[in-house]
C-alpha cells in the first residue's frame, strides 16, 4: 500500500516542515522526499525485508536555528506485509529522539 513519515519537533511542539527523508535498502536509495507543512512525507511502498529511513536531523536544525546532537537519525524496520501500510512517526529534539510503529 504505502509508507509514510510524521516528524514532531518536540521542542516547538510543532511539524518538523522542510526535513530531509531518504528510504534506503542496504546502500541502495530508494526513494528521497521532503515533509510537508504538517511535517508528513509519502514513500515508495517497500518490498518484503530490511529498510531505513534515514532523517536529514542537522538540516533541519540548522535551518530552524537549533543545535542539534544528532546531525541524522537513521531508523531501521523489517517489512513482513508488503501489501499493508507503514508508518514510522519520529518525535525529535534536539539531544534526543523516539520513533514505533503507528498505524
Amino acid at each position: 500500500m504505502s509508507l509514510s513519515t510524521h516528524v514532531l519537533d518536540a521542542v516547538s511542539g510543532r511539524p518538523a516542515a522542510g526535513m530531509a527523508v531518504r528510504l534506503t535498502r542496504g546502500s541502495a536509495v530508494l526513494a528521497d522526499a521532503v515533509t510537508d507543512a504538517d511535517g508528513r512525507a509519502r514513500l515508495p511502498d517497500p518490498a518484503a525485508g530490511t529498510h531505513a529511513l534515514v532523517f536529514d536531523t542537522g538540516g533541519y536544525f540548522a535551518a530552524t536555528g537549533q543545535h542539534g546532537f544528532y546531525p541524522e537519525v537513521t531508523v531501521a524496520f523489517t517489512v513482513t506485509e508488503p501489501g499493508r501500510h507503514h508508518h514510522v512517526p519520529l518525535l525529535l529534539s534536539p539531544f534526543a529522539y523516539s520513533t514505533y510503529r503507528g498505524s
